[in-house]
């Protein structure tokens, strides 16, 4: 069961979508640690990255559509980003920027979202 399909209730008062602030940050400098050399880096990392830095609020836009962002997101906001990488993953011809780098983006926005439970 995915915190999607629980009874989520209020998410803190600090929250990134459903994760406690503290989580996110954790995950990003989990991941920025493991992408620092960079013969590791991948554009799945690079896209889950992009993803948890806006998530975050420090990305001055969105990381698939590519609009203006200035603020840490809301739950409406967040979703639509991971509905315009839905699109594009499940899209074989458009590809507006490279398919590895947007299932980074879904991957970090759906844990969280709370749609998924395992981390990017």
């Amino acid at each position: 069961m995915t915190l999607h399909d629980a009874d989520q209730g209020t998410p803190p008062p600090d929250a990134v979508g459903v994760r406690p602030r503290t989580e996110v940050e954790a995950a990003l400098h989990a991941l920025e640690a493991e992408a620092a050399a960079p013969h590791r880096q991948t554009q799945i990392g690079r896209g889950a990255l992009a993803g948890y830095v806006w998530a975050l609020g420090s990305a001055q836009t969105t990381p698939v559509t590519g609009d203006p962002s200035s603020a840490a997101p809301d739950g409406d906001q967040i979703t639509a980003e991971l509905a315009a990488a839905e699109n594009q993953l499940a899209d074989p011809v458009r590809r507006d920027i490279p398919r590895e780098y947007v299932q980074g983006v879904w991957d970090a926005l759906a844990w969280v979202s709370g749609r998924s439970d395992e981390r990017a």
